[in-house]
């Protein structure tokens, strides 16, 4: 009987440890858990990413005004006629 209950107790013991402290416990279900909630919030911000360019892509391909914007804006274009105007800060430090 004696023997019965130390294998008992032993069981015991070595279930809360597993619930405690192995692989599959809570403190590993928490950890678990904050990094499920990482990615979330990860894959949220690059599905906000990728909505922002499908917008631009289609923007471009839909027309000539945002391939325009995208040709003054990145590389300093300017149309027939026009006159480029540079206006430069005295107080900056310029390289």
């Amino acid at each position: 009987m004696r023997s019965l209950l130390l294998v008992l107790m032993g069981l015991f013991v070595l279930f809360q440890y597993r619930l405690w402290l192995g692989e599959g416990s809570l403190t590993h279900k928490a950890a678990l858990e904050e990094q499920i909630e990482q990615q979330r919030q990860e894959n949220e911000e690059l599905g906000r990413r990728n909505e922002r360019l499908a917008a631009e892509v289609d923007g471009l391909r839909d027309g000539l005004q945002g391939t325009e914007e995208k040709a003054r804006t990145d590389l300093g274009m300017v149309r027939t006629g026009e006159t480029f105007y540079r206006l430069v800060d005295p107080d900056r430090n310029t390289p």
